[in-house]
């Protein structure tokens, strides 16, 4: 699939377990390119220190390699963790607090559409192949609807053909909402 190699989509360091797809993470995306350019348009975005602005997905084995900052905070990457999960696919409390209370609107919707999808590959393909078809048809999704380039989540614009996208995919970024 174009943006995506399959060993990415196999890769669980990249299944954030709310639903929100490291692989389709533009601070990711920056990270695995070397494509500084982006690194400091993402820095700039989340308000982060553009040497901070790296990762190679949430759920890397402790000690991670490469964090971004904010995800070494995040209290849903420890509360599945806590409980012995992988994702909160599996947690019967879900959506919680912190799904409902997450600060930015645009990774809360992300999460609820996601988190069932998730459930529901699992359903159909079995806890592993399922994960990797719920990646898959999370990198399917970050695909412009107008010229098929690969997108990053959050994209307002696609960068190639410069179409809005937003409102196809997951509406504007905003902190409430």
């Amino acid at each position: 699939m174009k943006g995506w190699k399959e060993e990415e989509l196999r890769n669980r360091d990249l299944m954030a377990p709310c639903g929100l797809y490291c692989g389709a993470c533009g601070v990711y995306i920056a990270t695995r390119d070397g494509n500084e350019k982006f690194r400091n348009v993402m820095a700039r975005l989340y308000g982060t220190d553009p040497e901070e602005t790296r990762c190679l997905g949430c759920m890397q084995p402790d000690p991670p390699k490469m964090l971004y900052a904010f995800c070494r905070l995040c209290t849903i990457r420890d509360c599945v963790r806590s409980k012995g999960f992988y994702s909160c696919h599996q947690c019967s409390e879900w959506p919680c607090n912190m799904i409902e209370n997450f600060g930015l609107s645009t990774g809360r919707r992300v999460m609820k559409r996601a988190i069932p999808i998730w459930r529901e590959k699992v359903k159909e393909h079995g806890d592993d192949e399922g994960s990797v078809e719920w990646a898959r048809s999370e990198c399917e999704r970050y695909h412009c609807p107008s010229c098929s380039e690969p997108l990053f989540r959050g994209a307002q614009r696609c960068r190639a053909c410069k179409e809005p996208v937003a409102d196809r995919l997951d509406g504007s970024l905003s902190k409430e909402g």
